[in-house]
């Protein structure tokens, strides 16, 4: 037949020339999976080998200058002869051949690292080693960007936004029944998010901030983490004759639960828990499946105070907890109080 059929799964998007049996589709598609998984591994294979050549040029060129032998009239002379013995290699110019000595300098003493940093791209490295200035942040971005597959542009949203040192900074409060079922809430929830990415002027109402962050669900989510997965705006609860909205309704995939979030503009106040409390127990009744775990609530508000937070939280029976939003960037001075306190304390867990 002429007819073109779209063939689609979570893994493949192909286009065939004929009509498929299901049979056929299937050991097909197997076949493409396979292709895919190894173009992935060659992938991977040639940028480890970039990343060690890169290393081993660093540690060359550094070794070379510090013995007083090169000097930067000499590294431009290199990176010339490269040029004309190697006129299809790219990425060799005397600028880049420094960057490689200072990629080798930052991760020569710590085997850890020098092993994790194969697994991102040079224009990664380049990010991570040219900006943060310990070996705790340059981990930090590292082990993050291998878990949530940043690409060069997230990351750099992430250093902009200071994510380290938000998380350094996360006094998040959480009801005891979160403690409970979620014992590293701190390490997935953030007691403030920074959502300088919605454009919006101070002056907002909650329609104003819903429809921004479903506009810009992509930067939401990159904020949040990427295991969140959005499911609807206003999703609609019926309880008995009268129709309930959540304000914004995820999945999370790693603790297999629905997430509710319930945005306020104002400053939070205690009153704002028994809707969502309410929320919670009506997507537990009528909306989670059999398998998944109890949902979670999250109060988005505009300011907190956290004495008042913790008061109405401590005895609370919902895993609920109270985050903070922020249209800015946060004070890098400020949050550098905190910083050197969390790196007394994990120094040695990275």
């Amino acid at each position: 037949m002429n007819t073109k059929a779209l063939r689609q799964n979570n893994s493949v998007n192909i286009e065939t020339p004929y009509d498929l049996s299901e049979e056929w589709e299937k050991d097909f598609e197997n076949v493409v999976l396979m292709i895919k998984n190894a173009h992935i591994k060659a992938y991977s294979s040639v940028n480890r080998t970039l990343i060690d050549l890169y290393f081993s040029l660093g540690k060359y060129i550094s070794e070379r200058v510090t013995a007083s032998k090169w000097g930067k009239g000499v590294v431009k002379e290199l990176s010339e002869y490269i040029e004309k013995a190697q006129p299809e290699s790219k990425g060799f110019s005397d600028k880049n051949l420094w960057r490689m000595k200072q990629f080798y300098e930052t991760y020569k003493d710590d085997e850890k690292l020098s092993t994790l940093l194969r697994e991102l791209s040079w224009s990664q490295n380049l990010q991570i080693f040219s900006r943060c200035k310990t070996s705790e942040e340059r981990a930090f971005y590292i082990q993050k960007t291998i878990k949530e597959h940043y690409s060069v542009r997230e990351l750099n949203r992430q250093i902009d936004s200071r994510l380290f040192e938000t998380i350094a900074d996360n006094n998040l409060i959480v009801s005891p029944v979160v403690k409970e079922i979620v014992p590293n809430a701190k390490e997935i929830f953030k007691d403030s998010y920074t959502l300088e990415f919605l454009g919006l002027p101070q002056k907002h109402d909650e329609k104003d901030l819903r429809k921004a962050l479903v506009r810009n669900m992509k930067q939401f989510i990159l904020e949040l983490g990427k295991d969140f997965i959005f499911i609807d705006e206003e999703y609609r609860l019926q309880v008995g004759n009268t129709d309930f909205f959540v304000d914004l309704l995820f999945y999370h995939r790693e603790l297999q639960c629905l997430v509710a979030f319930e945005l306020k503009t104002g400053k939070f106040e205690p009153e704002h828990l028994g809707q969502l409390n309410f929320y919670l127990e009506a997507l537990d009744r009528d909306v989670k499946k059999p398998k998944e775990n109890p949902s979670i609530g999250i109060l988005l508000c505009r300011d907190k105070d956290d004495d008042v937070v913790e008061y109405a939280l401590s005895r609370s029976l919902s895993p609920t907890m109270v985050a903070e939003y922020k249209l800015h960037l946060p004070n890098k001075e400020l949050l550098q109080q905190r910083i050197k306190l969390f790196l007394d304390n994990t120094s040695d867990n990275y």
